[in-house]
């Protein structure tokens, strides 16, 4: 059975798919494939499904849909999947205070939404499924990276019980997407016009990864993803010291502390990961402890290499960090091509 798809030729729906992410990734869609078949929109939001229209009218996109409804109901998304082929899983509620002040809300959308799509997805003709993850449900310390690690885990699961389907569950992990909605860098722009940065502690680190890097690796898990595996990109990391010089190396730096639920320092594959990990060229993939057909798939077919055990993916031991001057090359780049530090 071939692996690959043709993205332009399948019938796609995002959830969450006014997000930041879904936004980029329904464009991109777009551009790529002019006459994709169908892509469906799947949010709770009608205002944001509104104003999208405005940027993508159905008179120039006729084969874009927008579907009003929730993953809590998954009533609402077997009706949803009807003819879909391709499902790519990107909502969530996802700020760590609000997790950690309302923890069943998150858990009812982020475990029990996962759970609900794929039933919804073993009910209906769906083949592919590709599934966003987070840096923080790596040995996750607040409750926000605990349901998305709950997630994770039902979605490499559920390549167990697919029976005689074509159908494949994978997930995709990566760190701090840059510019995307409650992220350090937007918040630090709209800071510095106040005068003063609040830094939580000068050593701590995070992965960064460009709204466009991390659709381009949603399309190659859709491509070449084998189904029961975490893949995850080699990326950047970034001290968000050098994030306030960036932006604002004029303005005073006032060290606040570290949040509840926040780490000094993120991790994307833990030690206890590592006999389970492959290095894939520009991915590693997690496998599931059972997913020995995977693995040699992998390793025979795709060059893929065992990493050692003990092998960890941090961003703060990573051997990639960007500079300052890097970090404003991608702000422009990414953001704001005006942009010009104050």
């Amino acid at each position: 059975m071939n692996s690959s798809i043709d993205i332009c030729d399948q019938s796609i729906l995002i959830t969450g798919g006014t997000g930041s992410f879904g936004k980029s990734f329904v464009r991109s869609v777009l551009e790529h494939c002019p006459k994709v078949k169908r892509l469906v929109v799947f949010s709770r939001d009608e205002l944001k499904q509104f104003e999208m229209q405005q940027e993508f009218p159905e008179s120039k996109y006729p084969a874009l849909r927008f579907f009003i409804g929730d993953v809590r109901d998954q009533n609402r998304l077997r009706r949803a999947l009807e003819g879909i082929d391709t499902v790519v899983h990107a909502a969530a509620l996802k700020q760590v205070p609000a997790a950690e002040y309302n923890p069943f809300e998150f858990i009812q959308t982020n475990i029990m939404g996962a759970q609900n799509l794929i039933e919804a997805c073993l009910d209906t003709q769906v083949k592919r499924v590709v599934a966003l993850s987070t840096d923080k449900a790596a040995a996750p310390i607040n409750l926000y990276g605990a349901t998305k690690l709950c997630s994770d885990k039902l979605f490499i699961a559920a390549n167990n019980f697919k029976g005689a389907r074509d159908l494949r569950f994978s997930v995709v992990r990566y760190g701090n997407v840059m510019g995307s909605r409650g992220s350090v860098i937007p918040f630090f722009l709209e800071k510095a016009k106040t005068g003063v940065l609040p830094i939580t502690d000068p050593e701590m680190t995070r992965f960064n990864i460009s709204l466009d890097e991390g659709v381009e690796m949603v399309f190659w898990a859709l491509e070449h993803g084998l189904g029961g595996e975490i893949l995850v990109p080699k990326i950047a990391s970034y001290r968000i010291e050098d994030v306030a010089q960036a932006i604002a190396p004029s303005c005073r730096q006032d060290i606040v502390g570290i949040r509840p639920g926040e780490k000094l320092h993120e991790e994307m594959i833990t030690r206890s990961d590592s006999p389970n990990t492959l290095d894939l060229g520009d991915y590693y993939a997690i496998l599931g402890s059972g997913a020995h057909k995977q693995r040699a798939q992998y390793l025979d077919s795709k060059g893929a290499k065992e990493m050692p055990v003990g092998f960890a993916y941090e961003s703060g031991s990573n051997d990639d960090f960007l500079s300052v001057d890097q970090i404003r090359g991608l702000i422009r780049q990414h953001i704001n091509p005006a942009f010009e530090p104050v």
